[in-house]
């Protein structure tokens, strides 16, 4: 690719970016405590991700598959998600302030999730 289909794409790529961040807002009715922006919410962290990856996994043994910053109930919270010995999706909550453990879920290998209540192990009559 030469460095002009490159700059265009960029360019493209960074135009979608920012009119689904535009769009997002404006569907969410302008509410900003609906749709926090990427950038709040990261200046608003104190802990940064490798903190809270490294939290999460002193915790909770296992392979950290995804890591992201999320704003809930006004708190800026590390979600990190975690692959458990017995197959298990384990998700971490750290807060983005203090880098403390807020609460988990596990979901995965038969568990039942707090978020649904739905068990994923097939049921036999």
């Amino acid at each position: 690719m030469n460095r002009t289909n490159m700059v265009i794409a960029v360019a493209i790529g960074a135009t979608l970016v920012i009119g689904g961040l535009v769009w997002s807002y404006e569907r969410a009715g302008g509410k900003k405590e609906v749709l926090t922006p990427p950038v709040e919410r990261a200046v608003d962290a104190t802990v940064t991700i490798d903190q809270a990856i490294k939290t999460a996994s002193e915790n909770f043994p296992g392979k950290v598959i995804e890591a992201g910053l999320e704003k809930k109930h006004d708190r800026t919270v590390w979600e990190v998600d975690i692959v458990t010995a017995e197959q298990g999706i384990m998700t971490v909550h750290i807060d983005g302030e203090s880098g403390s453990v807020i609460d988990t879920d596990e979901n995965g290998a038969g568990k039942t999730s707090e978020r649904d209540g739905k068990s994923d192990r097939p049921r036999t009559p």
